[in-house]
């Protein structure tokens, strides 16, 4: 309810609302509105079809974007809740953080730019907010979901230690503490989450990873070495430090909304550092984690010879598709006037699972 939120909460009646009006749901608010818009969006069921790590389809145990995102807006909800934040709009900025991320992670990605070099790059954040706002079209009298200010903008400012942030769209130095909280999720679950793929997979060595003090002290809170299943072990070392983690965000973002005497919203988008953070100590420890798993897991032999295959697939798909975009959907073929050719066959390569995009190579 509306009473219990904090006073820095985004609230449906202080927001700058849709871009196209719309009459209020009977017993849905606008932000779970936008939720729903999302979860039902295509965009959001092809996640299941792209990389976060690992290929979707080598192995059910790992995880996906969909599961991610899953992931992501769980531990989003309860952060949220413990600042009395509005959990509806924690949970949409979460669910659709990745929309815009290209088959085949972030390798993907990076080619994705290259390829767009002179077309202003492309940016997986960007693509998120093009994708509500322009490629998704469920609705007969507009294009796009048509979602609350304030959700875009968290999609739209949405950053990482991976990510660019920013739209030229939007005036704010930074989103709501909503966004800020679907920020933190983020790099909680896919640290977190990827340390465990990671062993999983045995590109990781267990006893490797107790340099990392995060990891370390979570195995000695949890007792490790007394549980014989290593995979069990493993999965429980990861929710001790999602816990301890999810914990101190909590207590150090009080602790800094207190201090930086934050009352409204306002106060909020004038801040361009976030608000919603870690302690200076656990920031230090998921620092040196993610040291961690970009020389030991994300560098490791076995995903980069991936990525140099992914390279060669996706500048094949880009040049096929532009010497004949006849091959797109009629969608995104009525796109090219208004969006160039070059920007359009991004849009759609860039919408792909990493199946269906391999499919799609072999038309080319």
């Amino acid at each position: 309810m509306p009473e219990e939120l904090a006073d820095y909460a985004v609230r449906e009646t202080s927001s700058r609302g849709r871009k196209f009006p719309e009459e209020t749901h009977p017993y849905r608010s606008a932000f779970e509105r936008d939720r729903d818009r999302i979860i039902h969006s295509e965009a959001f069921r092809r996640l299941e079809g792209k990389t976060q790590v690992f290929t979707p389809g080598v192995n059910d145990n790992y995880r996906n974007r969909l599961t991610h995102s899953l992931e992501v807006a769980q531990i989003g909800r309860t952060i949220a809740k413990a600042l009395k934040l509005n959990e509806s709009l924690t949970e949409a900025v979460c669910l659709g953080h990745d929309l815009g991320h290209s088959p085949f992670g972030h390798g993907g990605e990076q080619v994705l730019n290259e390829l767009m070099a002179d077309f202003d790059g492309f940016e997986h954040n960007r693509q998120s907010l093009r994708i509500v706002d322009l490629l998704e079209h469920p609705y007969p009298n507009f294009v796009g979901l048509n979602l609350m200010y304030e959700t875009r903008l968290g999609l739209a400012k949405h950053k990482g230690p991976y990510d660019l942030s920013g739209d030229i769209a939007f005036s704010e130095q930074n989103c709501s503490l909503e966004g800020q909280a679907a920020d933190v999720a983020d790099r909680i679950a896919y640290n977190c989450h990827d340390l465990e793929d990671g062993m999983r997979a045995g590109l990781i060595d267990g006893e490797q990873s107790r340099d990392i003090k995060i990891f370390a002290d979570a195995q000695d809170r949890i007792n490790a070495r007394t549980i014989q299943d290593k995979t069990t072990s493993n999965i429980r070392t990861a929710k001790a430090i999602i816990d301890k983690l999810v914990s101190d965000c909590i207590c150090a973002s009080q602790k800094a909304l207190r201090d930086m005497n934050v009352k409204t919203i306002r106060d909020v988008y004038i801040r361009g550092k976030n608000l919603i953070a870690f302690s200076d100590k656990s920031c230090s420890e998921i620092a040196e984690m993610e040291r961690f798993l970009m020389e030991n897991f994300y560098q490791h032999k076995t995903l980069i010879k991936t990525t140099e295959q992914v390279k060669s697939w996706l500048v094949k798909l880009f040049e096929g598709l532009c010497q004949k975009p006849t091959l797109m959907p009629d969608y995104f073929r009525r796109l090219i006037e208004t969006e160039g050719l070059q920007r359009t066959v991004c849009d759609y390569i860039a919408g792909m699972t990493d199946r269906f995009c391999l499919k799609m190579l072999e038309k080319i």
